[in-house]
């Protein structure tokens, strides 16, 4: 960055010149930045001087950009717009003004979205974000201070946990389906159906066939074709416009079954002995916003 600091004075002069582009006038960019009209002068005609260029053309008691102006400032302000939101950011993340929280598209959708206002009127100073990947993010690299993940906490030695929802699984389906096709009564009867498989590509998932092995039965072949689809928001959503009958996961289906828009095929539960956990690095501080958003999510166990 060395030539860049031979090419412009000071950083101070972008700013003073940002404002006076904006406002044209030196004088409003003085009340604005509270600095008097003629440093705000001086400051911009060391910049004039350092480029070799003019920017203003001055006329009285108004000023305007010049052409060359105006390609520079438009350069300089969204160059300052980037470096404010990084330093307002950086600023939200020491402070705790905002929270991240990284989890997986269907905690977001199904469990975080129906409880939105909730949080909102129990927390309502926290900025909360949620952050989905279609994979469990190193939220310490990320810097990011909490996640949702399912398995066992002995997996991740690096971070606390607190569990949120026990690993229970059953199948769901539509009442579309149920009106066209009929409810299954048995489990034996549900391996006739058209079943729907979710194929996760980079969490660990049950399958069909460990829920049929876990009631004791086994999947036929024709079962096992099904439609397959690899994210589970998308499973969902096939099973509400009655595509078929797919696994559901308690913690994320119970809204949908309490608004009727799912219904339980079978009474046969799985459990899986794991479970989801709201998760932060050993190695850092939480915020206290932080800390709330933690206990909030734990409370909702």
């Amino acid at each position: 960055m060395r030539n860049l600091r031979q090419l412009l004075p000071s950083a101070g002069s972008l700013i003073v010149f940002e404002a006076a582009g904006r406002l044209s006038s030196f004088t409003a960019a003085g009340r604005e930045l509270g600095m008097t009209q003629a440093a705000v002068s001086y400051a911009v005609r060391a910049l004039e001087e350092q480029l070799g260029a003019k920017l203003f053309q001055r006329r009285h008691r108004q000023v305007s950009l010049t052409e060359a102006g105006e390609r520079f400032h438009a350069d300089v302000s969204l160059g300052l717009s980037h470096i404010r939101k990084s330093a307002e950011d950086l600023r939200l993340q020491t402070t705790g003004g905002h929270v991240t929280l990284a989890a997986s598209t269907a905690f977001g959708s199904f469990w975080m979205m129906p409880r939105l206002q909730q949080f909102r009127d129990e927390l309502p100073g926290i900025d909360l974000r949620i952050q989905t990947a279609d994979r469990d993010l190193d939220i310490i690299a990320e810097g990011i201070p909490l996640g949702v993940r399912g398995g066992e906490p002995k997996e991740w030695a690096d971070y606390h946990a607190l569990p949120l929802a026990d690993e229970e699984i059953f199948p769901v389906v539509g009442t579309s389906y149920v009106a066209k096709f009929g409810k299954p009564e048995t489990v034996e009867e549900l391996a006739t159906h058209r079943l729907i498989h979710l194929e996760e590509p980079f969490r660990e998932a049950a399958s069909w066939d460990e829920w049929f092995a876990s009631a004791g039965a086994s999947l036929s072949g024709d079962a096992g074709r099904g439609l397959r689809i690899n994210d589970y928001a998308l499973v969902i959503q096939a099973v509400m416009e009655g595509q078929g009958i797919a696994l559901g996961w308690r913690h994320l289906a119970e809204r949908l079954l309490a608004s009727g828009l799912l219904v339980r095929a079978t009474d046969h539960v799985m459990t899986t002995g794991k479970a989801f956990y709201v998760i932060w690095p050993k190695n850092r501080e939480l915020s206290d916003n932080a800390r709330k958003v933690r206990d909030w999510l734990a409370a909702q166990a």
